[in-house]
């Protein structure tokens, strides 16, 4: 045994007792006691990190032992079973920072590119179609004004027997429907709105004129607005750009170019950022920090479930695989449902088992460092942050700070010792 006593105490007991002497001095040297244990907890960007891994035991541990439970039930019950435990165990043979690369690409903010985004568009872009004119600099020249919705609407008041010219550019001809045609220029009719929607562009031409060679927007929904804010009517520009509203009754009216016309398709949920509460008055910048919602860390969550809930369940499959079958026909037997049969005999069974795979995942996200390194961005990745990353960031990518980053490997030494006691003391039993 001496050789590997000779080799443990080289790469485990020295590095320990090595760490936890250093955390007792300051970069220079000089011996500050409990000092960098102070700043610790008293610096903001580690009491984030300690929040988040606050979160990660909180949440991730339940969940995966939860997915774990229902697929090792649902593999005693469906056919198949080998294929379906292949396919969720898979991800176990990828490593935590190629995972963190994998789902980068999957919660990419780009619809086209993410495919989280991409499904999650999909949806939006049915419920809300995008507009025929969504381009980002199109904008009006004659006659209309911006509103705060996003549409358009005439400056001037109308009423019937009145023509309306309204010119918009920013829109390259590229974009121009292939079914528009050439422009032209509005006659007013009797008891009606007339008027022309139209690519008020031309090279050489007049703004607010219809020029030679410009074409009209078809499909442009156009509102015509009564003095109460109420619309009245409702039509749809033809392929010259031409517009009729008929029997419009007295009084004046606003022209309003729908919003959405120019209503953008969807640009994607960014799930590896940040979403911060209101701010609190009465709190400075490391309560403000604590408050802020990290949505990247529940993304890292969601990473790692799909990457351990296989070995979730592989443990917790292994623990149904000895059940004594007698015991669950003798509940059956007496007229107990398939829900009361696993949550009077079946759970309290497995609850060793569970107990194991429950605290083993609190080990690992206590730990957890890598996948956040690879997954998040660097610019939410200090609200993402957790103990470890702080550790390495701390210790390794700076020129200072030797004692505090010992401190924090110290701290988070202490935090998983009891639960590998308790782990440990399970297995046992």
């Amino acid at each position: 045994m001496g050789p590997a006593a000779l080799l443990l105490g080289a790469i485990v007991v020295y590095p320990t007792v090595a760490t936890v002497a250093r955390s007792l001095y300051d970069d220079s040297g000089n011996f500050i006691a409990a000092g960098n244990y102070k700043t610790l907890f008293g610096t903001a960007d580690i009491l984030v990190a300690i929040r988040n891994n606050a979160i990660w035991v909180i949440v991730f541990p339940s969940l995966v032992t939860f997915l774990g439970l229902v697929f090792a039930v649902l593999t005693e019950r469906i056919r198949w079973s080998t294929a379906f435990k292949t396919i969720v165990f898979m991800p176990m043979a990828i490593s935590l920072f190629a995972t963190g690369v994998i789902w980068r690409i999957v919660y990419e903010t780009d619809p086209n590119r993410g495919v989280i985004n991409a499904a999650v568009g999909t949806v939006a872009d049915v419920i809300h179609p995008p507009g025929m004119y969504a381009l980002p600099n199109i904008r009006p020249i004659s006659g209309l004004t911006g509103t705060a919705e996003g549409g358009m609407v005439s400056k001037n008041a109308v009423d019937a027997g009145h023509a309306l010219q309204l010119g918009l550019t920013g829109i390259p001809l590229s974009a121009v429907p292939p079914a528009a045609q050439a422009a032209q220029a509005p006659s007013p009719v009797a008891g009606a709105v007339t008027g022309e929607v139209w690519r008020d562009f031309s090279p050489g031409g007049h703004v607010g004129v219809i020029d030679p060679g410009e074409k009209g927007l078809p499909g442009m929904r156009l509102n015509l607005v009564s003095a109460d804010g109420h619309t009245a009517a409702t039509t749809v520009s033809g392929n010259n750009g031409a517009f009729r509203f008929d029997g419009v009754s007295g009084g004046s009216y606003h022209l309003a170019l729908d919003a959405a016309n120019f209503r953008q398709p969807f640009g994607g949920v960014n799930w590896l950022g940040v979403q911060s509460l209101t701010p609190v008055s009465g709190l400075g910048t490391t309560g403000q920090a604590l408050l802020a919602i990290p949505l990247a860390d529940l993304s890292a969550i969601v990473a790692m479930l799909w990457m351990w809930s296989g070995f979730a369940m592989v443990i917790i499959g292994a623990g149904l695989a000895a059940l004594n079958r007698e015991v669950l026909e003798a509940a059956r037997m007496d007229g107990a449902s398939e829900l009361q049969t696993f949550r009077f005999v079946t759970f309290p069974l497995l609850r060793p088992v569970l107990i194991v795979v429950f605290i083993t995942m609190i080990i690992n996200v206590l730990k957890i460092f890598d996948i956040i390194l690879s997954l998040i961005p660097d610019s939410s990745q200090q609200q993402a942050n957790v103990i470890a990353l702080e550790m390495y960031r701390v210790g390794f990518t700076s020129f200072t700070g030797k004692g505090l980053a010992s401190a924090i490997a110290v701290f988070l030494f202490l935090l998983v010792i009891p639960v590998i006691a308790l782990n440990v003391r399970r297995i046992r039993e």
